[in-house]
């Protein structure tokens, strides 16, 4: 140490070898390293990643301690970031490996329902949700400084075990500019490190549209090529046996009056009512059955990795990896169902424009 009490400087290249050794160690004993990795000058380049950069650039309480953080998060310095509810925690690569965690607060019931109320029609799917494809009016509200998702510096927590005593030191810095960094491979952390339900704001674009009776033109395209099953839970009723209305389907035989004989000698014999055709059966509701299998052809096809591919489902690549490991069909949330199902009309190109727009 030196004579003020800091740690004599150490070259960024012995910095990220000493880190990297420990990282190392810490994969060894089973911990999930997950190190922010930045290609080129830019932090962030999505719509979340550039307005969270933005944000935490707006308050003159962090100025002193940002280009610092900027400078270490470019050189690969935050050597883990993981994001949960409420909470960050990070390790970064400084003169020793220093431990950093903030805790966020929740959004308040307020401020969310504020949001819902201001999206309330105009956000189209999670997909265009989660890559910013957003109004205006809409882009403006989330990313307002005080009505907005992002945190106000009251609502967050900063710690670190570095020796600088101020509030944010250039460590933690460097971990907000990270945060950045991963909402472009991971919007969806934003909510989840607010705890809310980021598919409240789409409302009616997850209800999938009832697919048109008599016509199967999507079975082949999605059980061949993605691997996507149709299955039809009765068979189709024939247009003859088919009921014009459910009334006709409820209505009981009339029994028909007995026949009078023609001479006093003779009984009168009862006329056996005629057959009645058996009752339709109602065609069932379509449902689609996905597998794991078919979510790594359809990734497949695409030709992109995990990551990509998680972009464009608008999930993260830890859910795009369960699927995948899930043999059987997969219990989807309707907001993931509906984000796969736009994807399935898709070809390569197309999917590569969306992901890149």
């Amino acid at each position: 140490m030196s004579y003020r009490g800091w740690a004599p400087y150490v070259s960024v290249a012995k910095r990220r070898a000493k880190a990297a050794k420990k990282m190392k160690q810490l994969r060894k004993q089973g911990r999930d390293i997950q190190p922010v990795e930045i290609q080129g000058r830019s932090i962030a380049k999505s719509f979340w990643g550039k307005a969270w950069c933005d944000h935490q650039e707006a308050f003159s309480d962090y100025d002193n301690r940002l280009p610092r953080g900027r400078t270490y998060a470019r050189n690969g310095s935050v050597c883990h970031l993981h994001i949960g509810p409420g909470r960050i925690e990070a390790l970064v690569s400084g003169s020793s490996l220093y431990e950093v965690e903030a805790t966020i607060k929740p959004l308040s019931k307020t401020r969310w329902q504020a949001l819902k109320g201001a999206c309330a029609g105009e956000v189209a799917s999670v997909l265009d949700l989660l890559q910013g494809r957003l109004s205006a009016g809409v882009m403006a509200r989330v990313t307002d400084p005080t009505k907005g998702l992002f945190p106000q510096p009251g609502e967050m927590r900063l710690q670190c075990n570095c020796p600088d005593w101020a509030d944010m030191c250039k460590h933690i810095a460097a971990v907000l500019y990270g945060v950045g960094a991963r909402l472009d491979e991971a919007p969806e952390l934003l909510f989840e490190l607010r705890s809310v339900d980021h598919s409240e704001l789409v409302g009616a674009a997850i209800n999938l549209p009832k697919a048109p009776a008599g016509k199967r033109k999507v079975k082949g395209d999605l059980s061949n090529i993605f691997g996507i099953d149709l299955d039809d839970a009765a068979p189709e009723v024939s247009a003859q046996a088919k009921p014009a209305s459910a009334k006709q389907v409820k209505t009981k035989p009339v029994k028909p009056k007995p026949v009078k004989a023609k001479s006093a000698n003779t009984k009168p014999v009862k006329a056996k009512p005629a057959p009645t055709a058996p009752a339709p059966v109602a065609r069932k509701k379509r449902r689609f059955r996905i597998t794991g299998k078919g979510v790594i052809r359809l990734r497949k096809y695409f030709g992109m990795n995990m990551s990509q591919f998680s972009r464009l489902a608008g999930v993260s690549p830890a859910t795009v990896k369960n699927w995948e490991a899930k043999p059987d069909t997969l219990n989807l949330r309707p907001d993931n169902l509906a984000a796969l199902e736009q994807l399935k009309p898709l070809d390569r190109a197309a999917a590569w424009a969306l992901l890149e727009g």
